[in-house]
């Protein structure tokens, strides 16, 4: 596959939008991030926007600091190949592009700490009602 020169590459968007959520799962700062592989936190911005592509070794350390496999920041991306009889639904593609944001990630985070069951519906209510203004 050809990429124009100014172009992101998909494979390095994915992996910079899931070395973010992982960040921020932890709780992790870029700053964080940044001082404890060597680079400024520019530089991680820059990985997380898939503007940089990360080298090997970049991608295990950040692996290592992150705790988490150097598989995981792969997961989810198959350029186009699934396997035979099965293809993601839009729903799902839509879950998970939401999963890949801040807001995705925080939301993912706290609502299941919401206990009453009440309160869940009302904002799922509130949730459906602001998309429909939109």
């Amino acid at each position: 596959m050809a990429f124009d020169d100014n172009s992101i590459n998909p494979v390095d968007l994915h992996v910079g939008a899931r070395v973010r959520m992982r960040r921020k799962f932890l709780g992790l700062s870029q700053t964080d991030l940044a001082d404890a592989i060597g680079l400024t936190f520019q530089q991680v911005q820059k990985y997380e926007r898939g503007s940089n592509r990360i080298s090997a070794s970049k991608l295990h350390d950040i692996s290592k600091f992150l705790k988490a496999p150097v598989a995981y920041f792969f997961e989810g991306y198959a350029e186009g190949e699934t396997p035979e009889g099965f293809s993601e639904s839009d729903s799902e593609r839509f879950v998970h592009d939401f999963l890949m944001t801040t807001e995705g990630i925080e939301l993912a985070e706290v609502f299941p700490r919401v206990k009453s069951a009440k309160h869940r519906r009302k904002i799922l209510d509130l949730v459906r009602t602001l998309s429909e203004d939109a």
